[in-house]
């Protein structure tokens, strides 16, 4: 299960029964999760100060946005790491899409900034660059 596959929790019209008895998450999994969230961590630092209030995920179950502000998918990692699943939590009320970024978008900008700034270095020793998740 990938944490954006279904960021706001199982669908509560699908009977999957207790799902208390899930195996733990995979070595591979928790690092995946564990990475998320440092990059949660940085995209949140550099975008909440512009305006952007949180992450869009596009829900495959029913095919809609969902937008999930910085401390609510902070916890759903959080718990997706430490359940191996997340919970149903509350939507905002009628939030502005314009106010939401997608994973990929917040990607991007945190690279962006990160190429600025090692164009900015003094020492003008240009490294390789480097994607936000290879911090």
């Amino acid at each position: 299960m990938d944490a954006w596959d279904d960021a706001l929790g199982p669908d509560p019209d699908f009977d999957g029964g207790d799902r208390s008895g899930l195996p733990p998450l995979t070595m591979e999994e928790r690092a995946g999760v564990l990475d998320d969230l440092a990059e949660l961590e940085v995209f949140r630092t550099l975008l909440e100060p512009t305006g952007v209030k949180g992450i869009v995920v596009d829900c495959p179950d029913c095919e809609e946005e969902h937008h999930v502000d910085w401390a609510l998918m902070q916890a759903n990692l959080r718990q997706l790491l430490d359940e191996g699943q997340t919970g149903r939590h509350e939507p905002p009320f009628d939030p502005d899409p314009d106010d939401y970024v997608s994973w990929d978008y917040a990607s991007g900008y945190a690279d962006g900034v990160a190429a600025m700034a090692e164009r900015e270095e003094p020492s003008g020793q240009h490294s390789a660059g480097k994607h936000a998740r290879d911090e």
